[in-house]
């Protein structure tokens, strides 16, 4: 693996421990809570981060093999359907190893290569990163009352 693709991936897998810190505490019973005034419960921003990180993979880094529905962002709302917490936990351990297979076969060079997306416009694959480790903390600080 080139160098810079070995430490995005280091920065993207630290970012992302935010998220996957608390997940070690997660109960069934938490997955409904919500932070008021927020309308989101916390098994929605699990989905809603797992989503997200799938479309990045597909849509930022090209892995046109990935399927993915991504319910969260298509319903742009909590239907109160995230509930089953065995599945939340299954689909973000499938969602971190997809985006990091995606990091994994980027090169030194295409870090550089501009991307666009109807979400935030052009950027670089390495802005783009940047934007979705973001992302994660901040859904995963938005759901510190678990």
């Amino acid at each position: 693996m080139d160098t810079r693709t070995t430490s995005l991936l280091a920065l993207w897998a630290e970012g992302r421990t935010r998220f996957t810190n608390l997940l070690v505490n997660l109960t069934e019973a938490d997955l409904p809570k919500k932070l008021a005034p927020g309308p989101n419960s916390i098994g929605f921003l699990v989905r809603h981060i797992g989503d997200v990180e799938m479309l990045f993979s597909k849509n930022v880094f090209g892995r046109k093999e990935v399927q993915v529905h991504a319910k969260t962002v298509i319903a742009q709302h909590d239907t109160g359907e995230w509930t089953d917490l065995a599945t939340l936990k299954a689909y973000v351990q499938e969602s971190a190893a997809t985006l990091q297979r995606a990091i994994e076969a980027t090169s030194d060079a295409d870090w550089d290569t501009v991307i666009e997306t109807k979400e935030f416009g052009k950027k670089t694959k390495a802005e783009a990163l940047g934007r979705i480790t973001t992302h994660t903390a901040y859904h995963a600080g938005r759901s510190r009352c678990w």
